[in-house]
């Protein structure tokens, strides 16, 4: 595997971008690409890796809108996450900790940020079927879990028949987590002393909303080029 110059906590940076860990994690999941899976990526930086993934599976890929419900004192950190459908996942021994109003404020926030995204990102249309199809849930790290808890939720609402996690990198204890509840889990790299999703990438940035539309627009030229029903 290729060596990476940037050290974060002593650990060297596993993936030169996001292309890279998305053409990784292709591979990585390729067993998948006979069942014609439904891979969806979450904004803003799964996007490019579920590009990538979704592009060598020759699947149909669209976006799921997931958000982090940061604490009000430390944005970084949160409490849980909520699905765009209203999907909520709570880490239950901090929201203890908070007042109810407070929670009630942040997912009301979050939600209607959500609402939002689906209105930019994905131009207000709806997910794509779910129903008996096999989900691949993409991202570009697994940190907390929340968002991808939050996004499992929704999956298994929407009657999937099964839901697959992908991520080029997340550490083993979520890994270990996120196994019981997705009827699969795929990660690349499983750092003991991981603690953020930057330190496994050498060119990280955070991804734009104009980045994301334009990623969006390459892969329905793409499928309108293939002749596919991608989208």
């Amino acid at each position: 595997m290729p060596r990476y110059g940037l050290v974060w906590d002593g650990i060297l940076s596993k993936f030169k971008d996001r292309i890279c860990a998305g053409q990784r994690l292709s591979k990585a999941v390729m067993p998948y690409a006979g069942e014609r899976p439904l891979v969806l990526a979450i904004p803003r930086g799964g996007i490019r890796v579920g590009f990538e993934v979704a592009k060598s599976l020759c699947c149909d890929f669209s976006i799921i809108v997931v958000r982090k419900l940061p604490l009000p004192n430390n944005p970084e950190a949160g409490f849980g996450a909520v699905a765009e459908d209203g999907s909520t996942y709570f880490v239950e021994h901090v929201v203890a900790d908070l007042p109810p109003g407070t929670v009630d404020r942040i997912v009301e926030e979050q939600k209607q940020e959500a609402a939002r995204r689906v209105r930019i990102l994905r131009e207000g249309k709806p997910l794509p079927v779910m129903q008996d199809r096999n989900i691949i849930l993409v991202d570009d790290g697994i940190a907390m879990g929340s968002t991808m808890r939050a996004a499992i939720m929704l999956c298994r609402k929407k009657t999937a028949k099964e839901v697959v996690v992908a991520a080029p990198v997340a550490g083993p204890s979520v890994v270990a987590e996120l196994s019981g509840l997705a009827d699969k889990v795929i990660v690349l790299e499983k750092p003991v002393l991981f603690r953020a999703v930057a330190q496994a990438y050498a060119n990280w940035y955070d991804v734009s909303d104009a980045e994301v539309l334009d990623i969006m627009k390459d892969w329905e030229r793409q499928a309108a080029g293939v002749g596919g029903s991608q989208g």
